[in-house]
């Protein structure tokens, strides 16, 4: 019994509460016999937060008897180590924050989820100050891999996607400025969505890049992505760049009709790519229309340049963010965060400004393509999980550098801000998991995921999990 509870979804916690076959307190102490178990193995989590998870547990119990509970009532949830948690000593990822005293508050986000019932049972790992995409960080620790030991987790928020996938929590929340959310999603086989830019509150979160940076949840399915942005999604007087745009009930349209107009920018998403990967996703592609989809090409230019777009403005806005945030902490930054901190100052106001102006071309192709279909299609990224040691990778017949691959596809829509899904969608002949991404209009996130809900109600990638 308690092995199956620490193996439910999101939904599944909320069906089990309701009807009354286990209590929130005995689903929380199952995701925390399975943390003390598997976690010294996958390195997910920093930070375990027992007492206070049962605390909230026994209070979602109590919510739950009163008939008031919210709607993540008794549901663990994970919180990556850059949002600020309540009574937790933040890292950031990095050694330069070890021994800083607790927080005194929450971030927006996670007040959120503990308004909503939701019961955090600690913080997870990743990549240094979020600022890189493997996961890869050997100050504090680099989550494995559950499909794949010795092969990236990816990142940043590598713990995020290791605890979805090892069945340590339901769901996690990370952040995403180049794909920190969608790339440990597809290479980790669970879900991971990047709201719109301004749909979920920053409030709280350590910033990277202030015009690229996207808080958002991991969990096993579409219909997990939704219950939680439900909660996560609204305007928050506390960050002035969230929207004040209505939130619909997300978890309520999934099952809208799944006749969408799908449109593949083949040119750039299958210009570079792992033929195993290719595969995976015409046979995705194939498996939408049997849905109800209808796919056809779509073009758009700026794609070709928009990896060093988004170079520019993260290495420029990092420095910015960063460089007073770390000034008397320098001597215990790592080699890899002081380099792309240097790297930094050498981008000019003209090149910046050339970026933005670039990023101003590329919403503009993405809104006239997303004027004739309903979403764009992509492989998540262009392979599947590398070993931990490349430095440097073929994908097909093109040799490159193993951040430019995985960040190919996903970083764009940091971009363009518009949202963006990544789910599982197949498995490479050794094991490890290839993912789709889908993405929308600005603020239509309801159709990204009722889209991805289709997908996955007639495949079962999203149910596999990993070996031991």
């Amino acid at each position: 019994m308690t092995a199956r509870l620490a193996e439910l979804s999101v939904a599944e916690v909320r069906a089990v509460l309701a009807g009354r076959e286990a209590t929130a307190v005995e689903i929380t102490e199952a995701c925390l016999e399975a943390l003390a178990a598997r976690n010294p193995r996958v390195r997910a989590f920093l930070t375990v937060t027992a007492d206070d998870a049962l605390a909230a547990a026994r209070a979602a119990d109590a919510a739950l008897a009163r008939g008031d509970a919210g709607p993540l009532a008794g549901v663990p949830i994970g919180v990556k180590d850059l949002l600020a948690v309540r009574g937790v000593a933040r890292t950031n990822g990095s050694a330069a924050f070890v021994g800083d005293p607790p927080a005194a508050a929450d971030a927006g986000a996670v007040a959120r989820l503990r308004a909503a019932g939701a019961v955090i049972v600690g913080t997870t790992h990743l990549h240094e100050l979020a600022f890189g995409p493997t996961g890869v960080n050997p100050a504090l620790g680099t989550p494995a891999n559950p499909w794949a030991p010795g092969r990236l987790p990816g990142g940043s928020s590598s713990g995020s996607g290791a605890a979805v996938a090892a069945r340590l929590v339901p769901a996690a929340l990370g952040t995403d400025t180049g794909g920190s959310i969608r790339i440990p999603a597809s290479l980790c086989g669970v879900t991971g969505l990047k709201p719109t830019y301004g749909r979920v509150t920053r409030a709280g979160v350590t910033p990277l890049a202030w015009t690229l940076d996207h808080v958002g949840p991991l969990a096993r399915s579409a219909e997990d992505a939704a219950l939680l942005l439900g909660v996560l999604a609204g305007h928050d007087p506390a960050d002035p760049t969230s929207a004040r745009v209505p939130v619909p009930d997300y978890a309520a349209r999934l099952d809208r009709s799944p006749r969408v107009r799908i449109g593949v920018p083949r040119d750039f998403a299958c210009a570079v790519v792992d033929p195993e990967v290719l595969r995976a996703f015409e046979a995705a592609l194939g498996e939408l229309g049997h849905a109800g989809a209808t796919v056809s090409e779509v073009t758009v230019p700026s794609l070709d340049h928009a990896g060093p777009a988004l170079g520019a403005l993260i290495l420029g806005e990092a420095r910015s963010a960063l460089a007073p945030l770390l000034r008397a902490r320098w001597e215990r930054v790592s080699v890899e965060l002081r380099v792309y901190l240097e790297l930094g100052k050498l981008v000019t106001a003209e090149q910046y400004l050339a970026a933005q102006r670039l990023r101003t071309r590329l919403y503009d192709e993405m809104r006239a393509a997303l004027a004739r279909v309903d979403l764009l299609a992509t492989p998540a990224t262009v392979l599947a999980a590398p070993r931990l040691d490349e430095l440097q990778v073929r994908v097909g017949d093109t040799e490159m550098g193993t951040l430019e691959a995985v960040c190919r596809l996903s970083g764009p829509f940091n971009l363009t801000g518009l949202p963006a899904l990544a789910l599982p969608c197949g498995f490479t002949g050794d094991g490890r998991p290839i993912g789709l991404q889908l993405v929308g209009r600005p603020f239509a996130e309801a159709d990204v995921l009722a889209a991805g809900h289709a997908y996955q109600r007639v495949t079962d990638w999203h149910r596999h999990r990993p070996p031991g």
